[in-house]
C-alpha cells in the first residue's frame, strides 16, 4: 500500500476509538522494520515506523527511509515513517528530504513561546510538502540504567498546553504525564488526571510516549481517554536482541545469517502483535 503520514493514520484511529502503534525501531535493520510491517499486515493494523535522530547514525536517514519504503509498499494496511524526537529544524528538512511522511520537532525542553516559534516554521515547511508534524509539550524523561527518573517529572500542565496551542496548531501533540524512554523501576506514575484535563481542553489527536511498562490497565485508559499514537521502542529493541541470541545458540544455522534472521523475525512478530491489540489497531484495515 501507498506510504501514508501520520496524521492520516491518527485522525482515523481518533474516529474509530484506538491508537496507532509506533515502533521506534532504534536505528532499524531490514529484519525488524520487515517484522513490523508483516506483523501489521497480518493483524489488519495501520503502523508507524519510527527512528531515533542518534540511532540513524549507522545507515542513514535515506536507507532507513528507502528501506522501509521498500517494505511497506509489500503489505497491504497503511504505514507511516516516521522521524521520532527531531530537535532542529534542519534534522526535520533533512527527513523530509529523504522520504520520511511524518517527522516530530521536539522543542519541549525550551520555554513555551520558543517551542511555538520553532514548531511552527517546521509545520510551515513540511505541510507545503503533505509531511504531518508531531510537537511536544511536557518534555520526555528518560530513565537511568536502574529504571529511575531524575528530578525531570515531565508533566505538562494545562496551562503550557493552552498557550502552546494558541500560537501553534501541529498535526499531533506528545504530552508528558509520568511517562520515560527505557524500562521503569517499578510501577510508573502514569498521571491520567492529567490527560483528561489536557483531553477537555483539545481535541488535537495526542500522543503517549515510553508505552514500555506503562501497566496495560493505564495504556488502555489512555486510549479510552484520548491517546491516538502510543510509542514503543525498548521493548522491541530489547526482544529482538534476545531472539538472535536464541537463533544463534540453537539453530543449525550454518553460518547462514538469513536463518537467524528469519528466527528472529518471527519471535519478534509475536510482540509485535500484543502491541497492536493492546492498542486496539488490529482489523481496522
Amino acid at each position: 500500500m501507498a506510504l501514508a503520514t501520520s496524521k492520516e493514520l491518527v485522525v482515523h484511529a481518533q474516529r474509530n476509538g484506538y491508537a496507532v502503534p509506533a515502533i521506534n525501531v532504534q536505528g532499524a535493520n531490514y529484519d525488524n522494520i520487515r517484522a513490523i510491517c508483516e506483523a501489521a499486515e497480518e493483524n489488519g493494523s495501520p503502523m508507524i515506523i519510527a527512528s531515533y535522530v542518534e540511532t540513524l547514525h549507522y545507515h542513514g536517514m535515506e536507507w532507513f527511509a528507502q528501506v522501509s519504503k521498500y517494505l511497506a509498499d509489500k503489505v497491504k494496511v497503511p504505514v507511516a515513517i516516521h522521524l521520532d524526537h527531531g530537535n532542529t529544524f534542519e534534522i526535520c528538512m533533512k527527513a523530509i528530504r529523504s522520504g520520511f511522511t511524518s517527522v516530530m520537532l521536539d522543542g519541549s525542553a525550551e520555554l513555551i513561546q520558543d517551542n511555538i516559534k520553532h514548531t511552527n516554521e517546521v509545520i510551515n515547511a513540511a505541510r507545503a510538502v503533505g509531511v504531518s508534524v508531531e510537537a511536544e509539550v511536557g518534555e520526555l524523561a528518560r530513565l537511568d540504567a536502574q529504571g529511575n527518573q531524575g528530578k525531570n517529572k515531565n508533566l505538562a500542565s494545562v496551562k503550557d498546553v493552552k498557550e502552546f496551542l494558541s500560537g501553534c496548531e501541529p498535526d499531533l501533540l506528545a504530552v508528558g504525564i509520568g511517562n520515560a524512554h527505557g524500562f521503569y523501576n517499578g510501577k510508573p506514575d502514569i498521571r491520567l488526571d492529567i490527560l483528561k484535563e489536557i483531553r477537555a481542553i483539545t481535541d488535537i489527536p495526542l500522543v503517549l510516549h515510553g508505552a514500555t511498562g506503562i501497566p496495560v490497565e493505564d495504556v488502555k485508559e489512555a486510549i479510552d481517554i484520548g491517546i491516538t499514537k502510543i510509542n514503543f521502542g525498548t521493548l522491541v529493541r530489547y526482544k529482538l536482541m534476545e531472539y538472535y541470541k536464541e537463533g544463534i545458540e540453537t539453530l543449525d544455522h550454518k553460518g547462514h545469517i538469513w536463518k537467524v534472521s528469519m528466527y528472529a523475525e518471527e519471535k519478534l512478530k509475536g510482540d509485535i502483535k500484543d502491541i497492536i491489540m493492546l492498542s486496539r489497531s488490529n482489523n481496522r484495515y
